[in-house]
């Protein structure tokens, strides 16, 4: 897969046009940023590229796929993802690999001891803080052998460690990827070259029909 097209996109909840009249190409290899206000979409947008929602208006096409299967080439973090609460660590990454690879140079003890939770490799994940939940959460998308990364606010529960480990880790392990990032903080997308602002594509006045 090689690229995501967005033509004449739109999404309502209720009477409410969250964005309007989309048109843009995200291509194999390049890194954006989606961008804007509270509350202007990039949560949307990135579950809608994501083939967990839907448009209202308009279509997105997945090179080659479509929204049925589009997930065998996706990774996807955000803080509002759930992990398995009765899992361990060490389970956790096992179950996912059931689904997703890893990248191939990894394994799932050198995983636990790049994102710092091999203490922890035992212990379930309904005792961890907010920011080991999201150091995993980033480790099982970054580490998944897809050529697509979505990250929605990636940094979210992190301190300043862990947003190190974050830019070392996507570095190291992910530029080469397709990637998109959500997010209104400057330092979770820095290294993005181009920018999806999605407050250009706010309508105040939509055709009734829609």
């Amino acid at each position: 897969m090689t690229k995501i097209s967005l033509k004449e996109a739109g999404k309502r909840f209720n009477k409410d046009w969250i964005f309007s009249d989309l048109h843009f190409d995200f291509n194999q290899g390049q890194h954006y940023a989606i961008i804007g206000n509270n509350g202007s979409g990039k949560s949307t947008l990135l579950q809608i590229i994501a083939g967990y929602g839907s448009l209202t208006k308009g279509k997105i096409d997945w090179e080659g796929h479509d929204a049925t299967s589009i997930f065998q080439d996706i990774s996807f973090a955000a803080p509002y993802l759930e992990l398995v609460e009765e899992f361990t660590t060490l389970e956790q990454i096992h179950f996912h690999t059931q689904f997703k690879s890893l990248q191939k140079q990894l394994t799932v003890e050198s995983i636990i001891e790049l994102i710092g939770l091999k203490k922890a490799a035992d212990k379930q994940i309904r005792y961890f803080s907010s920011g080991m939940k999201q150091r995993l959460k980033l480790a099982l998308a970054i580490f998944s052998d897809s050529p697509i990364l979505l990250l929605d606010e990636p940094c979210s529960n992190l301190d300043k460690e862990g947003y190190e480990l974050y830019h070392h880790l996507m570095s190291k392990y992910a530029m080469h990827k397709l990637i998109i990032v959500g997010s209104n903080d400057t330092a979770e997308y820095q290294f993005c070259s181009q920018y999806l602002n999605l407050m250009d594509y706010k309508s105040k006045s939509i055709e009734a029909k829609y």
